[in-house]
């Protein structure tokens, strides 16, 4: 029976892992004539000269990289203890009577559009860190190179940090508040019974559901990396490359979502998108592989 659900369930598998390299596959064929031009240059270079004469063409996405990255980072640094936060509070501490309109909310968050976060971030959320976080700081603190650069718009890789950490966070914290409901019950009474305040049982608690909290920044990663619509609306959408907090930047997909629509009539511009999105592929990779490694390493010391 074990052997024969093995074979029906063989084709959905193997569907997955062709789909998954026949769109690597895509990606580089179509990035070809530009790794044939430049070569590892589009990668490692910040420019994007477009010109109709083919030979002036020259395209280096090493921004729209640095600036997926540091977002996402941000995000990260947002999301991770909000999401850990909310879990704790809807499972331990809520009111039943509010608990689930709290989950209600956060799943609504998660199921919103993305150019909504978009639209309240253009109007609502960078006006508002630009006069009441972005401009203190660099009145301040301008000395230091993160907030030395002027928040003239309050479009800015900031902005869109704190923009993408808003809209992952409810995707990481269904995944801790689910793993963290689901702890025996037992396991409680055992930590309470040795004396533990609340606090340190929650620490304990939060050390057994390790896992959940690495699936969840995993995917809140994953799905900051690869926002577009959102995005491109508050981040300035410029070929900067800085550690600056408030300097307008790019990211790989708002690049791509900007320039797709006339890259038809460069001879390369098409070719150095692919390029780029095969970039934010491997960037995902990368994230996901490290992701698989350190489920390991806690494994194993579990088993230790």
């Amino acid at each position: 029976m074990r052997d024969r659900l093995k074979i029906i369930l063989l084709p959905a598998v193997a569907f997955v892992f062709v789909l998954f390299v026949l769109m690597l596959a895509t990606y580089f064929y179509n990035s070809m004539p530009i790794f044939h031009r430049e070569g590892i240059d589009i990668y490692i270079k910040n420019i994007w000269n477009a010109a109709e004469e083919a030979e002036k063409e020259y395209y280096g996405i090493l921004a729209a990289i640095w600036g997926s990255i540091y977002t996402s980072i941000i995000a990260l640094m947002i999301a991770l203890p909000f999401s850990i936060a909310y879990s704790i509070f809807v499972v331990d501490y809520a009111p039943k009577r509010i608990k689930n309109v709290l989950i209600i909310l956060s799943d609504i968050m998660a199921g919103l559009p993305t150019i909504i976060y978009g639209i309240w971030g253009v109007f609502v959320l960078a006006p508002l860190l630009r006069k009441y976080i972005m401009q203190p700081l660099y009145n301040h603190l301008s000395f230091i190179p993160l907030f030395g650069y002027p928040p003239i718009s309050g479009f800015s890789y900031f902005t869109a940090g704190v923009l993408l950490g808003i809209m992952v966070t409810p995707f990481a914290s269904a995944i801790i508040r689910e793993a963290y409901q689901m702890i025996p019950f037992t396991y409680r009474e055992a930590i309470y019974s040795l004396g533990s305040t609340r606090f340190e049982a929650t620490k304990v608690l939060l050390g057994y559901i390790r896992p959940a909290i690495y699936s969840g920044m995993i995917l809140a990663f994953g799905r900051a990396v690869g926002e577009t619509a959102a995005v491109s609306l508050v981040i300035g959408n410029t070929f900067n490359l800085s550690i600056a907090l408030f300097a307008p930047g790019y990211t790989i997909s708002s690049l791509i979502a900007n320039q797709f629509g006339n890259a038809f009539i460069y001879a390369y511009m098409t070719s150095a998108l692919f390029a780029a999105g095969l970039a934010l592929f491997v960037i995902g990779l990368i994230v996901n592989l490290l992701g698989i490694y350190m489920l390991k390493r806690w494994e194993e010391n579990v088993k230790l």
